[in-house]
Protein backbone atom coordinates (compact mmCIF):
# COMPACT_ATOMS: atom_id res chain seq x y z
CA UNK A 1 0.00 0.00 0.00
CA UNK A 2 2.81 2.47 0.82
CA UNK A 3 4.11 1.33 -2.31
CA UNK A 4 1.28 2.29 -4.87
CA UNK A 5 0.69 5.65 -2.26
CA UNK A 6 4.40 6.79 -3.25
CA UNK A 7 3.98 5.56 -6.87
CA UNK A 8 0.60 7.60 -7.13
CA UNK A 9 2.56 11.39 -5.64
CA UNK A 10 2.53 14.15 -7.72
CA UNK A 11 1.87 14.24 -11.58
CA UNK A 12 1.42 10.03 -12.19
CA UNK A 13 -1.07 10.73 -9.31
CA UNK A 14 -3.41 13.45 -11.26
CA UNK A 15 -2.86 11.41 -14.23
CA UNK A 16 -4.23 7.74 -12.71
CA UNK A 17 -7.19 9.76 -10.85
CA UNK A 18 -8.18 11.48 -14.67
CA UNK A 19 -7.92 7.98 -16.11
CA UNK A 20 -10.20 6.57 -13.56
CA UNK A 21 -12.72 9.29 -13.69
CA UNK A 22 -12.47 8.74 -17.43
CA UNK A 23 -12.99 4.72 -17.47
CA UNK A 24 -14.48 3.54 -14.30
CA UNK A 25 -17.53 4.85 -14.64
CA UNK A 26 -18.08 3.98 -18.04
CA UNK A 27 -17.58 0.14 -17.02
CA UNK A 28 -19.86 0.38 -13.99
CA UNK A 29 -23.13 1.63 -15.74
CA UNK A 30 -24.18 -1.03 -17.29
CA UNK A 31 -24.66 -2.15 -13.62
CA UNK A 32 -26.82 0.78 -13.58
CA UNK A 33 -24.26 3.29 -11.49
CA UNK A 34 -24.69 6.66 -12.33
CA UNK A 35 -21.12 7.79 -13.00
CA UNK A 36 -21.05 10.93 -10.71
CA UNK A 37 -21.59 8.35 -7.82
CA UNK A 38 -18.55 6.18 -9.17
CA UNK A 39 -16.70 9.38 -9.22
CA UNK A 40 -17.90 10.36 -5.47
CA UNK A 41 -16.85 6.46 -4.69
CA UNK A 42 -13.33 7.30 -6.07
CA UNK A 43 -12.81 10.40 -4.01
CA UNK A 44 -13.47 8.52 -0.79
CA UNK A 45 -11.18 5.39 -1.51
CA UNK A 46 -8.36 7.74 -2.49
CA UNK A 47 -8.60 9.77 0.95
CA UNK A 48 -9.76 7.23 2.75
CA UNK A 49 -7.91 4.06 1.62
CA UNK A 50 -4.86 5.64 0.00
CA UNK A 51 -4.51 8.71 2.08
CA UNK A 52 -4.29 10.62 -1.20
CA UNK A 53 -5.08 13.66 -2.20
CA UNK A 54 -7.12 15.38 1.09
CA UNK A 55 -6.83 18.73 0.73
CA UNK A 56 -5.24 18.57 -2.37
CA UNK A 57 -4.85 22.41 -4.37
CA UNK A 58 -5.16 21.02 -7.86
CA UNK A 59 -7.96 19.15 -7.50
CA UNK A 60 -9.72 22.01 -5.98
CA UNK A 61 -8.91 24.07 -8.61
CA UNK A 62 -9.96 21.44 -10.88
CA UNK A 63 -13.62 20.88 -8.86
CA UNK A 64 -13.95 24.76 -9.24
CA UNK A 65 -13.70 24.59 -12.41
CA UNK A 66 -16.17 21.79 -12.85
CA UNK A 67 -19.08 22.76 -10.44
CA UNK A 68 -18.36 26.61 -12.64
CA UNK A 69 -19.00 24.64 -15.77
CA UNK A 70 -21.76 22.72 -14.47
CA UNK A 71 -23.69 25.66 -13.48
CA UNK A 72 -23.05 27.71 -16.09
CA UNK A 73 -24.62 24.96 -18.35
CA UNK A 74 -27.58 24.68 -16.55
CA UNK A 75 -28.25 28.47 -16.66
CA UNK A 76 -27.87 28.51 -20.66
CA UNK A 77 -30.24 26.09 -20.21
CA UNK A 78 -32.90 28.47 -18.78
CA UNK A 79 -35.52 29.44 -21.75
CA UNK A 80 -38.21 31.76 -20.87
CA UNK A 81 -40.36 31.64 -23.43
CA UNK A 82 -40.69 27.83 -22.43
CA UNK A 83 -41.35 28.54 -19.10
CA UNK A 84 -43.99 31.28 -20.26
CA UNK A 85 -45.29 28.83 -22.37
CA UNK A 86 -46.21 26.53 -19.04
CA UNK A 87 -47.00 29.27 -16.80
CA UNK A 88 -49.80 28.49 -15.24
CA UNK A 89 -48.75 25.10 -14.67
CA UNK A 90 -45.15 26.04 -13.52
CA UNK A 91 -46.48 28.24 -10.66
CA UNK A 92 -48.73 25.71 -9.02
CA UNK A 93 -45.83 23.18 -9.58
CA UNK A 94 -43.57 25.96 -7.41
CA UNK A 95 -45.81 27.20 -5.10
CA UNK A 96 -46.62 23.22 -4.01
CA UNK A 97 -42.79 22.96 -3.87
CA UNK A 98 -42.13 26.07 -1.85
CA UNK A 99 -45.01 25.01 0.52
CA UNK A 100 -43.32 20.99 1.20
CA UNK A 101 -40.10 22.74 1.54
CA UNK A 102 -41.20 24.80 4.17
CA UNK A 103 -43.44 22.19 5.45
CA UNK A 104 -40.37 19.76 5.52
CA UNK A 105 -38.64 22.09 7.33
CA UNK A 106 -40.85 22.70 9.81
CA UNK A 107 -40.67 18.76 10.45
CA UNK A 108 -36.82 19.10 10.50
CA UNK A 109 -36.91 21.30 13.06
CA UNK A 110 -39.35 19.63 15.80
CA UNK A 111 -37.90 15.96 15.33
CA UNK A 112 -34.14 17.11 14.83
CA UNK A 113 -34.01 19.84 16.95
CA UNK A 114 -32.24 22.17 13.60
CA UNK A 115 -32.53 25.78 14.02
CA UNK A 116 -34.36 27.70 10.99
CA UNK A 117 -31.76 28.12 8.99
CA UNK A 118 -30.35 25.21 8.76
CA UNK A 119 -33.42 23.36 8.58
CA UNK A 120 -34.45 25.17 5.95
CA UNK A 121 -31.41 24.26 4.02
CA UNK A 122 -31.68 20.61 5.15
CA UNK A 123 -35.29 20.96 3.58
CA UNK A 124 -33.89 22.32 0.13
CA UNK A 125 -31.52 19.92 0.55
CA UNK A 126 -34.49 16.90 0.05
CA UNK A 127 -36.73 18.43 -2.16
CA UNK A 128 -34.34 20.31 -5.03
CA UNK A 129 -33.73 18.58 -8.01
CA UNK A 130 -30.42 18.07 -9.91
CA UNK A 131 -31.22 20.18 -12.78
CA UNK A 132 -28.58 19.30 -15.10
CA UNK A 133 -28.38 15.17 -14.28
CA UNK A 134 -31.94 15.40 -15.39
CA UNK A 135 -32.39 16.98 -18.13
CA UNK A 136 -29.33 14.57 -19.63
CA UNK A 137 -31.19 11.65 -18.11
CA UNK A 138 -34.53 12.39 -20.12
CA UNK A 139 -33.87 10.36 -23.15
CA UNK A 140 -33.46 7.35 -21.00
CA UNK A 141 -36.85 7.14 -19.76
CA UNK A 142 -38.71 7.14 -22.97
CA UNK A 143 -40.78 10.39 -22.66
CA UNK A 144 -42.95 11.88 -25.28
CA UNK A 145 -42.06 15.34 -26.30
CA UNK A 146 -44.96 16.75 -24.19
CA UNK A 147 -43.59 15.30 -20.95
CA UNK A 148 -39.91 16.12 -22.08
CA UNK A 149 -41.55 19.75 -22.00
CA UNK A 150 -42.53 19.79 -17.94
CA UNK A 151 -39.88 18.06 -16.84
CA UNK A 152 -37.24 20.31 -18.16
CA UNK A 153 -39.51 23.20 -17.37
CA UNK A 154 -40.21 21.86 -13.98
CA UNK A 155 -36.83 21.21 -12.99
CA UNK A 156 -35.57 24.37 -14.23
CA UNK A 157 -38.22 26.86 -12.17
CA UNK A 158 -37.57 24.73 -9.24
CA UNK A 159 -33.58 25.14 -9.08
CA UNK A 160 -33.94 29.27 -9.84
CA UNK A 161 -36.32 29.45 -7.03
CA UNK A 162 -34.29 26.94 -5.12
CA UNK A 163 -31.20 29.43 -5.37
CA UNK A 164 -33.40 32.37 -4.34
CA UNK A 165 -34.00 30.72 -1.46
CA UNK A 166 -30.50 29.67 -0.65
CA UNK A 167 -28.82 33.22 -1.32
CA UNK A 168 -31.88 34.36 1.05
CA UNK A 169 -31.21 32.15 3.52
CA UNK A 170 -27.43 32.69 3.89
CA UNK A 171 -27.61 36.17 3.50
CA UNK A 172 -30.22 36.61 6.57
CA UNK A 173 -28.26 36.53 9.85
CA UNK A 174 -29.11 40.34 9.58
CA UNK A 175 -31.16 42.61 7.12
CA UNK A 176 -28.26 45.04 6.93
CA UNK A 177 -26.09 41.88 5.74
CA UNK A 178 -28.72 40.65 3.55
CA UNK A 179 -29.54 44.47 2.22
CA UNK A 180 -25.47 44.73 1.30
CA UNK A 181 -25.66 41.26 -0.16
CA UNK A 182 -28.46 41.81 -1.86
CA UNK A 183 -27.35 45.07 -3.95
CA UNK A 184 -23.74 43.35 -4.20
CA UNK A 185 -25.97 40.62 -6.31
CA UNK A 186 -28.15 43.36 -7.97
CA UNK A 187 -25.04 44.99 -9.27
CA UNK A 188 -23.32 41.68 -10.46
CA UNK A 189 -26.46 40.99 -12.44
CA UNK A 190 -26.22 44.56 -13.95
CA UNK A 191 -22.64 44.69 -14.70
CA UNK A 192 -22.78 41.02 -16.74
CA UNK A 193 -24.98 42.73 -19.84
CA UNK A 194 -22.73 45.48 -19.70
CA UNK A 195 -19.53 43.29 -19.87
CA UNK A 196 -20.95 40.94 -22.54
CA UNK A 197 -21.67 44.40 -24.26
CA UNK A 198 -18.27 45.78 -24.56
CA UNK A 199 -16.75 42.12 -25.29
CA UNK A 200 -19.19 42.65 -28.50
CA UNK A 201 -18.04 45.61 -29.39
CA UNK A 202 -14.67 45.85 -28.79
CA UNK A 203 -12.76 42.40 -28.49
CA UNK A 204 -14.80 40.11 -30.42
CA UNK A 205 -14.02 41.86 -33.84
CA UNK A 206 -10.44 41.31 -32.89
CA UNK A 207 -9.74 38.35 -31.00
CA UNK A 208 -12.09 35.97 -33.14
CA UNK A 209 -13.83 32.78 -31.73
CA UNK A 210 -12.58 34.16 -27.82
CA UNK A 211 -16.07 33.40 -26.66
CA UNK A 212 -15.55 30.70 -25.11
CA UNK A 213 -13.20 31.92 -23.32
CA UNK A 214 -14.81 34.99 -22.31
CA UNK A 215 -17.79 33.54 -21.25
CA UNK A 216 -16.05 31.04 -18.39
CA UNK A 217 -13.89 33.75 -17.41
CA UNK A 218 -17.05 35.64 -16.57
CA UNK A 219 -18.51 32.68 -15.19
CA UNK A 220 -15.31 32.09 -12.71
CA UNK A 221 -15.25 36.13 -11.86
CA UNK A 222 -18.82 35.88 -10.45
CA UNK A 223 -19.18 32.28 -8.73
CA UNK A 224 -15.88 33.91 -6.79
CA UNK A 225 -17.69 36.77 -5.79
CA UNK A 226 -21.03 34.79 -4.57
CA UNK A 227 -18.31 32.23 -2.95
CA UNK A 228 -17.01 35.67 -1.33
CA UNK A 229 -20.41 37.04 -0.36
CA UNK A 230 -21.63 33.53 1.01
CA UNK A 231 -23.53 31.83 -0.96
CA UNK A 232 -21.24 28.85 -3.27
CA UNK A 233 -19.67 29.28 -6.73
CA UNK A 234 -23.34 27.78 -8.37
CA UNK A 235 -25.50 31.38 -7.85
CA UNK A 236 -22.75 33.00 -9.81
CA UNK A 237 -21.71 30.76 -12.32
CA UNK A 238 -25.69 30.16 -12.82
CA UNK A 239 -26.50 33.93 -13.28
CA UNK A 240 -23.65 34.17 -15.92
CA UNK A 241 -25.59 31.76 -17.97
CA UNK A 242 -29.14 32.96 -17.78
CA UNK A 243 -27.55 36.27 -18.61
CA UNK A 244 -25.51 34.75 -21.41
CA UNK A 245 -29.12 33.42 -22.86
CA UNK A 246 -30.80 37.09 -22.79
CA UNK A 247 -27.69 38.46 -24.82
CA UNK A 248 -28.03 35.66 -27.48
CA UNK A 249 -29.96 38.35 -29.82
CA UNK A 250 -26.74 40.57 -29.37
CA UNK A 251 -24.35 37.79 -29.34
CA UNK A 252 -25.74 34.73 -30.03
CA UNK A 253 -22.58 32.64 -30.38
CA UNK A 254 -22.94 32.85 -26.59
CA UNK A 255 -25.98 30.62 -26.23
CA UNK A 256 -25.22 28.85 -29.81
CA UNK A 257 -25.06 25.04 -29.86
CA UNK A 258 -21.48 25.27 -30.73
CA UNK A 259 -20.73 26.83 -27.31
CA UNK A 260 -23.16 24.54 -25.36
CA UNK A 261 -21.00 21.79 -27.20
CA UNK A 262 -17.56 23.35 -26.60
CA UNK A 263 -18.61 23.49 -23.06
CA UNK A 264 -19.79 20.05 -22.27
CA UNK A 265 -16.54 19.21 -23.80
CA UNK A 266 -14.86 21.33 -20.65
CA UNK A 267 -17.03 20.11 -18.35
CA UNK A 268 -16.61 16.55 -19.07
CA UNK A 269 -13.06 16.75 -18.29
CA UNK A 270 -13.71 19.22 -15.18
CA UNK A 271 -16.75 18.22 -13.61
CA UNK A 272 -15.73 14.78 -12.58
CA UNK A 273 -13.21 16.20 -10.37
CA UNK A 274 -16.04 18.07 -8.50
CA UNK A 275 -17.62 14.39 -7.44
CA UNK A 276 -13.91 13.08 -6.69
CA UNK A 277 -13.67 15.90 -4.25
CA UNK A 278 -17.03 15.58 -2.76
CA UNK A 279 -15.97 12.24 -1.71
CA UNK A 280 -12.47 12.94 -1.02
CA UNK A 281 -14.69 15.39 1.82
CA UNK A 282 -16.23 11.68 2.85
CA UNK A 283 -15.01 9.79 6.03
CA UNK A 284 -16.65 6.29 7.87
CA UNK A 285 -17.88 8.54 10.75
CA UNK A 286 -20.13 10.27 7.97
CA UNK A 287 -21.81 6.55 7.67
CA UNK A 288 -22.46 5.59 11.49
CA UNK A 289 -25.64 3.65 12.25
CA UNK A 290 -27.82 6.93 12.84
CA UNK A 291 -26.76 7.94 9.68
CA UNK A 292 -27.88 5.07 7.89
CA UNK A 293 -31.03 5.08 9.95
CA UNK A 294 -31.99 9.17 9.59
CA UNK A 295 -30.51 8.84 5.59
CA UNK A 296 -33.51 5.95 5.27
CA UNK A 297 -36.17 7.84 6.92
CA UNK A 298 -35.30 10.33 4.01
CA UNK A 299 -35.78 8.51 1.55
CA UNK A 300 -38.80 7.14 3.09
CA UNK A 301 -40.41 10.44 3.48
CA UNK A 302 -39.13 12.55 1.21
CA UNK A 303 -39.42 10.98 -2.07
CA UNK A 304 -42.64 9.77 -2.18
CA UNK A 305 -44.17 13.15 -1.16
CA UNK A 306 -41.49 14.04 -3.99
CA UNK A 307 -43.61 11.94 -6.22
CA UNK A 308 -47.51 12.32 -4.84
CA UNK A 309 -47.25 16.04 -4.69
CA UNK A 310 -46.36 16.90 -8.25
CA UNK A 311 -48.83 13.89 -9.23
CA UNK A 312 -51.56 15.58 -7.53
CA UNK A 313 -50.99 18.60 -8.88
CA UNK A 314 -51.30 17.71 -11.97
CA UNK A 315 -54.36 15.26 -11.86
CA UNK A 316 -56.22 18.22 -10.25
CA UNK A 317 -55.05 20.89 -12.84
CA UNK A 318 -54.80 18.82 -16.29
CA UNK A 319 -56.52 15.97 -15.39
CA UNK A 320 -53.66 14.10 -16.06
CA UNK A 321 -54.28 9.59 -15.29
CA UNK A 322 -51.79 8.79 -12.63
CA UNK A 323 -49.81 6.66 -15.11
CA UNK A 324 -48.90 9.83 -17.07
CA UNK A 325 -47.72 12.10 -14.01
CA UNK A 326 -45.90 9.31 -13.03
CA UNK A 327 -43.65 9.68 -16.22
CA UNK A 328 -43.30 12.95 -14.97
CA UNK A 329 -42.67 12.73 -11.69
CA UNK A 330 -40.25 10.17 -11.25
CA UNK A 331 -37.28 11.72 -13.64
CA UNK A 332 -37.31 14.82 -11.27
CA UNK A 333 -35.65 13.28 -8.18
CA UNK A 334 -32.45 12.95 -8.51
CA UNK A 335 -31.09 15.91 -6.06
CA UNK A 336 -27.21 14.79 -6.54
CA UNK A 337 -25.11 18.18 -6.55
CA UNK A 338 -27.40 20.21 -4.99
CA UNK A 339 -27.43 18.16 -2.04
CA UNK A 340 -24.27 17.72 -2.07
CA UNK A 341 -23.37 21.88 -2.07
CA UNK A 342 -25.99 21.94 0.56
CA UNK A 343 -24.28 19.20 3.23
CA UNK A 344 -21.10 20.74 2.53
CA UNK A 345 -22.75 24.21 4.17
CA UNK A 346 -24.60 22.58 6.76
CA UNK A 347 -21.19 20.89 7.99
CA UNK A 348 -18.75 23.59 7.29
CA UNK A 349 -21.10 26.80 8.22
CA UNK A 350 -23.38 25.65 10.62
CA UNK A 351 -21.90 22.51 12.37
CA UNK A 352 -23.95 20.07 11.45
CA UNK A 353 -23.23 16.83 12.72
CA UNK A 354 -21.94 13.78 11.48
CA UNK A 355 -25.30 12.16 11.34
CA UNK A 356 -26.87 14.69 9.30
CA UNK A 357 -24.16 15.49 6.79
CA UNK A 358 -24.23 11.65 5.95
CA UNK A 359 -28.03 10.93 6.03
CA UNK A 360 -28.03 14.04 3.52
CA UNK A 361 -24.95 11.67 1.61
CA UNK A 362 -27.20 8.51 1.85
CA UNK A 363 -30.50 10.23 0.72
CA UNK A 364 -28.58 11.57 -2.74
CA UNK A 365 -27.09 8.59 -3.75
CA UNK A 366 -30.40 6.62 -3.52
CA UNK A 367 -32.45 9.97 -5.22
CA UNK A 368 -30.21 9.82 -8.06
CA UNK A 369 -30.17 5.57 -8.35
CA UNK A 370 -33.50 4.40 -7.80
CA UNK A 371 -35.17 6.46 -10.61
CA UNK A 372 -32.65 4.83 -13.47
CA UNK A 373 -33.53 1.36 -11.78
CA UNK A 374 -37.26 1.75 -11.68
CA UNK A 375 -37.30 3.23 -15.15
CA UNK A 376 -35.23 -0.04 -16.25
CA UNK A 377 -32.00 1.36 -17.34
CA UNK A 378 -28.60 3.10 -15.80
CA UNK A 379 -29.12 6.65 -15.01
CA UNK A 380 -26.55 8.32 -17.65
CA UNK A 381 -23.71 10.50 -17.18
CA UNK A 382 -25.01 13.72 -18.26
CA UNK A 383 -24.10 13.91 -21.79
CA UNK A 384 -24.32 9.97 -22.61
CA UNK A 385 -27.81 10.69 -23.36
CA UNK A 386 -26.64 12.85 -26.61
CA UNK A 387 -24.17 10.34 -27.23
CA UNK A 388 -26.76 7.55 -28.34
CA UNK A 389 -28.32 10.31 -30.75
CA UNK A 390 -25.02 11.36 -32.85
CA UNK A 391 -23.12 8.70 -31.68
CA UNK A 392 -19.68 11.41 -31.54
CA UNK A 393 -20.19 13.12 -28.00
CA UNK A 394 -18.15 12.14 -25.00
CA UNK A 395 -19.74 10.52 -22.20
CA UNK A 396 -19.82 14.09 -19.87
CA UNK A 397 -19.88 12.89 -15.60
CA UNK A 398 -22.57 15.87 -15.08
CA UNK A 399 -22.06 18.39 -17.41
CA UNK A 400 -25.22 20.22 -17.31
CA UNK A 401 -25.44 19.10 -13.39
CA UNK A 402 -26.85 22.62 -12.17
CA UNK A 403 -28.31 21.07 -8.34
Amino acid sequence: MNALRGFLEGEVGYVAVLFALTVVPRLLLPLRVPAAITALGLGALAVNGLALFDHDDTIRVLATFGIVSLFLLAGLEVEFAELRRGARVIIAYVAFGVALTIGMAMLLAAVLQLEARAALLTSLALVTPSTGFILDSLPRYGLTAEETFWVKAKAIANEMIALLVLFVVMQSNSARQLAISSAALLAMLALIPLAFAAFARYLAPRAPNSEFAFLLLVAVICALGTKALGVYYLVGAFVTGMAARLARRRMPALSSTAMLHSLELFASVFVPFYFFKAGAGLAPADFSRDALLLGAAFVVVALPLRVVVPMLQRRFQLGEPPGASWRVSLPLLPTLVFTLVIAGILRDQFAASPTLFGALVIYTLASTTLPGLIAGSATPTPGAARDADDGARPITDGARDGG
